[in-house]
């Protein structure tokens, strides 16, 4: 089960994402959520990466020092990213998908 938080707002991308998972048979849970409910969030679920939008690339630091210590279902320490800004623009599932599996393989 794949659990990758996006830290930002956009369901419409979240929802292409999780088209994206179930044409290729994988099983996520994939969700947005606003930056400042991030840590309830990481405090009530397994999550396995973040993705921060674009627009919110500046928290980056903000969110590693929230990610620090915190490990994802492999026991791994939870990857962070910014959602490659042009698969963000088109609003690419697939591809924002690809990115998060990436960074969780490593």
């Amino acid at each position: 089960m794949l659990n990758c938080s996006a830290g930002m707002s956009t369901s419409l991308l979240v929802t292409k994402m999780q088209a994206a998972a179930k044409d290729k048979g994988i099983d996520v849970d994939i969700f947005a959520t606003a930056a400042s409910d991030a840590r309830a969030q990481l405090d009530s679920k397994t999550i396995d990466c973040v993705l921060l939008g674009p627009q919110v690339s500046y928290m980056q630091d903000d969110f590693k020092s929230m990610l620090e210590g915190r490990k994802n279902s492999l026991g791994n320490d939870i990857p962070l990213a910014v959602i490659d800004m042009q698969a963000y623009g088109m609003m690419d599932g697939e591809k924002v998908l690809n990115q998060a599996i990436s960074l969780i393989e490593g």
